[in-house]
């Protein structure tokens, strides 16, 4: 069997987008690498107690004991380097027998589109001179943001646009952000 990762995530717009992006990701190291079916649970479920170790417990049938397991979650407000651990140690006392990576999008997984955001001009309505933002961790909204440089009336959609924007995104504009650099150095 292949090796197999499997992502827990947080969003409907990221149960679509994080297996595009890890495909990015991982076809350039090692072809023979698949990407399993993401686990969904919201942010609060993986938060409370046995919640995160029961996400882990159900990733890892569908890794596989040679597999891995990346939690991939917003931050939203939390300090990373806090939380981060703390879930990390829950999710190996679940299941200390697979690689398990714990990845906090910080603020939100859409502040790596804003880190990259000259690469994503014209698509799915975003304007022609949309630039990268230059603090993208810093942005409390980033859904606002890249909503706000779309023509008037459009709304920006999780299913949607983070899919095609995990598509296109350029990975090395993206990698301003430390998050997603700990995300790319992870994978």
């Amino acid at each position: 069997m292949p090796f197999r990762i499997v992502a827990i995530v947080e969003g409907h717009g990221e149960y679509q987008a994080v297996p595009v992006l890890f495909r990015r990701l991982v076809t350039e190291m090692n072809p023979e690498l698949t990407i399993g079916r993401p686990v969904r649970q919201s942010r609060g479920s993986l938060l409370k107690n046995d919640g995160i170790e029961r996400a882990v417990q159900l990733a890892a049938i569908e890794a596989g004991t040679d597999g891995a397991v990346v939690v991939l979650i917003d931050s939203e407000g939390d300090c990373p380097a806090e939380l981060a651990p703390a879930l990390l140690a829950r999710a190996r006392s679940a299941r200390n027998d697979i690689r398990i990576a714990v990845i906090l999008a910080h603020q939100e997984f859409e502040a790596w589109f804003l880190a990259s955001a000259s690469s994503l001009r014209g698509l799915r309505r975003l304007s022609q001179d949309i630039d990268d933002h230059p603090d993208p961790e810093g942005v409390r909204g980033c859904k606002e943001w890249l909503e706000a440089r779309m023509p008037p009336n459009s709304k920006y959609s999780e299913t949607a646009d983070q899919p095609a924007f995990a598509a296109a995104f350029d990975l090395t504009l993206a990698r301003q952000a430390p998050s997603f650099d700990k995300l790319y150095r992870e994978t």
